[in-house]
This record gives C-alpha cells, sequence and structure tokens, in this order.
C-alpha cells in the first residue's frame, strides 16, 4: 500500500473495475478538474483519467430542489441542504505502476474500494504521457466524451512540460495516425488542443 499524506487526498473509491473507478470527492464541489490524472493508493497504484464529475444527493430517492435562493441564502436558512449532498468523480484508468515507472497497461486488479485518490505529480503525468499510448486508451474507452477528454488531458500533458511546441508536435503525429480516416475530428482536435 502507497503511504500518502491523508490530508492531500482528493477522494474516496466507493466503485472500481479494471478499467475505470468511481470516487466520492473529500469535500463538495472539490474533485479534481476534468481532464485530471489521478492515482490510487492500491498496491499497485492505479492511474486514472477524470471524465466525469457530478454532485447528487446522498440519498439516491431525494432529488435537489430548486429554492430560489443564492447559495449564502441558503447556507443562512437551510444549512442542512449541504449536508445531504456529494461530489463524485469517474476516472478512466489509463495505466499503473510498475517497477521503473508508470506502466500504460491495465492493472491486474481494480483499485480497492475505500483506498484514497490522489492528483497525480508532474513527474507521474510526465511518464503517462511520454507517448500516445493514452490517447489511444481514451480512443477505446466507452461511454467517455472522447474528444473532450482527449484535449483536456493533452493540454494537461503539455503544461507540465511548460508548453514545449515539440512535444505538441509529436502528440499531434500521433493522433494524426490514430484517427487518420476522420480529417475533420483530428483538424478540429489540433485547434483546440492549441488554442
Amino acid at each position: 500500500m502507497v503511504t500518502v499524506n491523508a490530508a492531500e487526498h482528493v477522494g474516496e473509491v466507493i466503485e472500481s473495475s479494471t478499467s475505470y473507478f468511481t470516487a466520492q470527492a473529500s469535500e463538495r464541489n472539490g474533485a479534481p478538474g476534468f481532464g485530471t490524472f489521478v492515482k490510487t493508493t492500491t498496491d499497485p497504484v492505479s492511474f486514472g483519467l477524470v471524465y466525469d464529475i457530478r454532485t447528487q444527493s446522498v440519498d439516491a430517492n431525494r432529488k435537489p430542489t430548486a429554492y430560489g435562493m443564492t447559495e449564502e441564502e441558503l447556507r443562512r436558512e437551510q444549512p442542512q441542504i449541504f449536508e445531504l449532498l456529494r461530489t463524485e468523480f469517474d476516472a478512466v484508468i489509463v495505466g499503473h505502476q510498475g517497477d521503473r515507472g508508470p506502466l500504460q497497461i491495465l492493472p491486474l486488479q481494480p483499485p480497492g474500494i475505500h483506498t484514497f485518490c490522489y492528483a497525480c505529480d508532474d513527474r507521474e503525468v510526465k511518464g503517462l504521457t511520454g507517448n500516445g499510448d493514452f490517447v489511444r486508451s481514451i480512443l477505446a474507452g466507452t461511454q467517455l466524451p472522447t474528444d473532450e477528454l482527449i484535449i483536456a488531458s493533452v493540454r494537461t500533458a503539455w503544461a507540465v512540460r511548460g508548453y514545449d511546441m515539440a512535444y505538441l508536435v509529436t502528440l499531434g503525429k500521433e493522433l494524426s495516425r490514430l484517427i487518420r480516416d476522420d480529417y475533420e475530428r483530428l483538424s478540429s482536435l489540433i485547434r483546440r488542443i492549441s488554442q
């Protein structure tokens, strides 16, 4: 098991498989952003990419109701409402920790339920995004907002490299190889990544 400062965790795994996991955020509206690389504390560490975030009632049978008040007014008059909400996020697994660093293959076992989830540091993001294999994982995923997730994750990988244009060109070539049959889609992705 990985030992990390528990005060830094961004969520706790509440559902998992070898290809994705769902975590409850440590704070309401405190989930890591869309396209953020995250990791679990399971052995081996699983690396994921956040693709969905939602805030909802803790009781599946009760849906929040509009009160026609600002959040400040609700906090004064109905503070208990906020105790009945939780934020969850889903992450597609894009790899796991190997002996020499991140491996861009699925883990043998899913992350453990109730293990903590942390944002990846820059070194881990660089290790996961050194080549375009993580993009292939996104393209192979089902029920993912594929294009938006590619854009967000590539922009994250590019940012941790100080917006190095050589890296962006390399990933552009990989995208061209992976999506060569859909020029309009490829053009849109590359244009939106470089904005």
